[in-house]
């Protein structure tokens, strides 16, 4: 029962039984066994972890089935030869996982690490595996990292083949969501393969690549690999040995029984320590002198290769230090060129990044900024050596020239991880489909300001609050209490003087909050009764009364204030800036605290137990808007408590070009480019006819813009790439980029005014079983009619819609694969709707949307009208009313009219809206029939990289 694929069950456990003939009872009790078995059966939980295992691999070989479906479980099921009864109980007490696992778009490679492979060499991957269910990860979740990490492992270069070859791979996570995890688990997965020098680029400051190598040292290396010949029995042999003051010291930290050289397996060498990055080699190069039994063959051939130790560094990203990498590596000679060498780099759009402008390189030469200059030498020196960028912010990487062969483009493979379980995210903060604000925000999110004013009070107040809820929820046998820490960020400003006067701030309305008497008790007492009473997780103890909760806000108060002040600032330039013990989660017992900084506090730094959040910086560069986001994350226990106040009116810039922008529409347009750049991956994801659709070249067009003020990454880091065509068959499409030009915008409607014309006078009902239904006019147009109308089309942004009208003028050449439209006009039902005449016809229901402070609108439909669409396009099995199924045609695409207004428009005497004040704003989903099985759902046209003065296109400036 390996990995290598089910087998006939009964089979197998009649010879493993040494029994004389199989017996059909012995069936039967183990359904029985199944059906009767309690919650913490150890049977049920073993082949709980071995369907899932199965229903998880991606492209076995023992099936063709998709993972995580039921034909998956039927054809495991098949395998395995078990009956109806069985499967049942199975199904029943193991439920399939329907949740998608990591997308990969990906160049051909050739494949070498197959799943008998990774089960024969898996001494630190199981070890691994082990501690992770011993931490609680779920089945699914253990599964889910071993899949992730197994897509980039099999895409790096087999260790041991005889010609030499770089791989370079990026994985996107989210925010705070895990990618340590999966790199851990790379890093184990390749070392049992056989790669023999990791080197783990672990953020900017020591602090972070500390926190790094604490993870790597407790949850991969292990006990006994940091102990080395140092008996653990004996004190005087453990001075100056990591982690002896580490509360968590040895018992959180992994363990294998021996040394695992005794076990069979091979140790690692650790190259850094907790408190040490890499200054230069101990023992000079003799620490990188790989030992070989036979001196005749390369250290990759697998007669040296298993036998030898692995080296493992985590090396922060900063200039002196790689440079001392890179000189210490110069020295080892030759043997460079025979080492496996992995290299991750987290963070990978971090500093990493050649950012150094084109038109001013020499002509020739590229000129590289400091660290990636570093990066690019070591993979000089290592040409065995594979690159693995972690980003929750891709986009920089996506930018860089492919053509630049020594740079970091990852040209191999592209891996977006799935949302974790548990994670809290862009859909807990914001209701991406909900027009006017969904629960999402009511439960978690505040404005800076109110009637009374500013709301910093509140916050700390709500800070407070929380962490009485917590202590209470703790003794009330909470089983993620108790809390070891509690958090607030106050992010304002990168100016560190401004932190210092926040500080202050916080401080006085401390001090001055009467936390202990009558005033501030009454104050708390209303915040609950407003804020978080009603917002609570009825599945966690929560009080009834204040009176019930008030014990505790004193031992809250008390926490958070302990040591004389409850505001800890970090910002600085120098390391000993962050040398502070309440900053280090890992040591201190208990981090109560207000954090007030600015830019160190948005990368790569977890603030544990992070509750209340106080956020008002701006920027306008996606990627690094989306890293201040620390408010996401797994927050077991207190997700309901969790509150973010942040900036609806903030300015940025200085004088003429000074702006006012809201941050909460700002994140919330990010997340939908960052989820629509991860629908993009998973449209492209599936192979055609066994070759890729995309490849990671030709990803940089799939990134998304919904604010024009807030880019996907800085100028410089934007690769010059164009898409030409956008085949979208069953997708709802939805264009944003209107022209804001009155003449222009009365052209459009002239172009539509034929359409609406011939529409139904009276509206009729649609929508579909299930969900609500709707009025509207209707009407059919023929396939050409309606390119007549698009072809026509003015847009403030031309090359959002192209890609999309090639598709559909691809579509009605010949053979034709689309016959015609259903046009759908929806009409508003609501008592305050407003209703209008457009060009004499009419009326028809008007709809009021703002630009997202330029020339872009955000989302203008309403997601009541989206299934209908869909069901009359053929694109869904939902079953519509009697007017879409009375419409729906095999060969029929569905277009949805929204006549839009961004203020009170003008009315012409006939009493029309002027058409220079009306956007004609649409989506329509075309039919599958439009899908081409010889055709790529996307084509790209890329300017010469090699020409310096085409390096980055200015979108601003392309106007029609």
């Amino acid at each position: 029962m390996s990995r290598r694929g089910p087998k006939n069950f009964a089979k197998l456990a009649f010879v493993l039984a040494d029994a004389e003939e199989p017996v059909d009872a012995d069936m039967d009790h183990f359904r029985d066994r199944i059906l009767a078995a309690g919650p913490g059966d150890e049977l049920v939980a073993l082949w709980r972890r071995k369907l899932t295992a199965w229903d998880f691999e991606q492209s076995p070989t023992w099936s063709v089935t998709a993972p995580r479906t039921p034909e998956r479980r039927a054809d495991v099921y098949d395998k395995l030869a078990f009956d109806a009864d069985l499967r049942k109980a199975l199904d029943d007490a193991v439920p399939v996982h329907p949740e998608p696992g990591c997308v990969t778009i990906s160049r051909d490679f050739q494949p070498w690490y197959t799943r008998e492979q990774a089960a024969n060499r898996s001494f630190y991957w199981s070890s691994y595996e082990r501690l992770l269910r011993r931490k609680g990860w779920s089945d699914a979740a253990v599964a889910g990292l071993d899949e992730a990490a197994h897509a980039v492992v099999e895409r790096l270069a087999d260790p041991t083949r005889v010609d030499s070859y770089g791989a370079r791979g990026l994985v996107v996570g989210y925010v705070q969501s895990g990618k340590t995890a999966n790199f851990t688990g790379v890093i184990a997965k390749a070392i049992d393969a056989g790669y023999r020098l990791v080197i783990v680029l672990g953020g900017t400051l020591n602090l972070l690549r500390g926190q790094t190598q604490r993870r790597l040292d407790m949850e991969l290396i292990g006990q006994e690999n940091i102990l080395g010949a140092a008996d653990p029995n004996d004190p005087d042999a453990l001075v100056g040995i990591d982690y002896q003051d580490d509360e968590d010291w040895p018992a959180k930290f992994v363990s294998f029984g021996a040394r695992p050289s005794v076990l069979g397996a091979f140790d690692i060498e650790r190259l850094t320590s907790r408190d040490r990055d890499y200054m230069a080699l101990e023992r000079g190069i003799s620490a990188l002198e790989f030992e070989k039994p036979d001196r005749t063959r390369p250290l990759h051939d697998p007669a040296n290769l298993h036998a030898a130790r692995a080296r493992v560094m985590v090396v922060k990203k900063n200039k002196s230090v790689l440079e001392k990498l890179v000189k210490d590596l110069k020295k080892i000679g030759p043997i460079l060129g025979e080492i496996p060498a992995l290299i991750i780099d987290d963070e990978s759009d971090q500093a990493s990044v050649n950012t150094t402008d084109p038109k001013k390189w020499e002509a020739g030469t590229v000129t590289r900024t400091a660290i990636n200059g570093q990066i690019s030498k070591l993979l000089k020196l290592l040409p065995r050596a594979q690159y693995v960028g972690y980003t929750a912010t891709p986009f920089a990487n996506v930018f860089i020239d492919p053509g630049d062969e020594e740079d970091l483009f990852p040209r191999d493979f592209l891996i977006s991880l799935p949302r974790p379980t548990g994670y809290m995210g862009v859909q807990d903060f914001h209701d991406l489909d909900t027009v006017g604000g969904g629960e999402a925000e009511k439960r978690h999110v505040r404005g800076i300001y109110d009637s009374t004013g500013d709301r910093l009070q509140e916050a700390l107040d709500a800070f407070v609050l929380t962490g009485a809820l917590k202590l209470y929820r703790a003794d009330h046998g909470v089983p993620s209490g108790p809390f070891r820490h509690h958090t607030m960020l106050v992010h304002e400003s990168v100016r560190m003087a401004e932190h210092a006067a926040l500080a202050l701030r916080i401080n006085t309305l401390w001090h001055n909050a009467a936390y202990t008497g009558p005033e501030g008790h009454t104050r708390l007492a209303g915040l609950f009764e407003k804020d978080f009473r009603p917002h609570t997780d009825g599945s966690l103890p929560t009080p009834t009364s204040y009176a019930d909760l008030k014990p505790y806000v004193h031992e809250a108060r008390r926490l958070i204030n302990r040591g004389g002040s409850p505001v800890i600032v970090v910002n600085g330039e120098s390391e000993r800036d962050y040398a502070q013990p309440d900053l280090d989660f890992d040591r201190t017992p208990n981090v109560w605290k207000i954090l007030v900084g600015g830019t160190k506090l948005s990368r790569g730094f977890t603030v544990e137990g992070l509750t209340v959040t106080y956020y008002r910086r701006t920027t306008q560069q996606a990627d690094t808007l989306m890293q201040m986001g620390r408010w996401f994350g797994f927050r077991p226990g207190y997700r309901d408590l969790v509150r973010l106040y942040i900036g609806r009116e903030e300015q940025i810039g200085k004088g003429r070009g000074a702006k006012t922008v809201d941050l909460y529409e700002a994140f919330e347009a990010i997340c939908r480019d960052e989820e629509l750049f991860r629908a993009e991956l998973a449209r492209y994801a599936p192979l055609v006819d066994g070759r890729p659709q995309v490849t990671p070249a030709q990803i940089p067009p799939l990134v998304a813009q919904h604010l024009p003020w807030v880019k996907p990454s800085a100028r410089n880091k934007m690769f010059n790439a164009e898409l030409v065509e956008v085949r979208s068959p069953g997708v709802w499409e939805e264009l944003t980029a209107y022209p804001e030009d009155p003449e222009a915008l009365r052209h459009n409607v002239e172009c539509w005014a034929p359409v609406l014309g011939a529409l139904s006078p009276a509206p009729v009902p649609l929508g579909v079983d299930g969900g609500p239904q709707y009025d509207a006019r209707v009407g059919t147009m023929s396939h050409q009619e309606l390119l007549t109308v698009l072809c026509d089309l003015r847009w403030s942004v031309p090359e959002q819609f192209s890609p999309r009208l090639a598709f559909l003028l691809d579509a009605g050449r010949e053979p034709s694969t689309i016959d015609d439209w259903f046009v759908i006009a929806p009409m508003q039902a609501s008592v305050g709707r407003n209703e209008a005449r457009i060009m004499g016809q009419g009326p028809f229901s008007v709809a009021r949307r703002k630009r997202r402070r330029g020339p872009l609108f955000g989302g203008i439909r309403d997601p009541k009208h989206v299934a209908a669409a869909m069901r009359l396009a053929g694109a869904t099995d939902l079953t519509g009313n009697a007017t879409v199924e009375q419409n729906v045609q095999a060969r029929r695409g569905a277009l949805v009219l929204y006549p839009v207004v961004e203020s009170e428009p003008r009315i012409t005497p006939d009493g029309s809206v002027d058409p220079r004040d009306l956007v004609m704003a649409f989506a329509f989903v075309a039919p599958p029939s439009t899908a081409r099985s010889d055709r790529p759902l996307v084509r790209f046209r890329a300017i010469d990289s090699t020409r310096a003065e085409a390096a980055i296109i200015d979108r601003d400036n392309v106007r029609s």
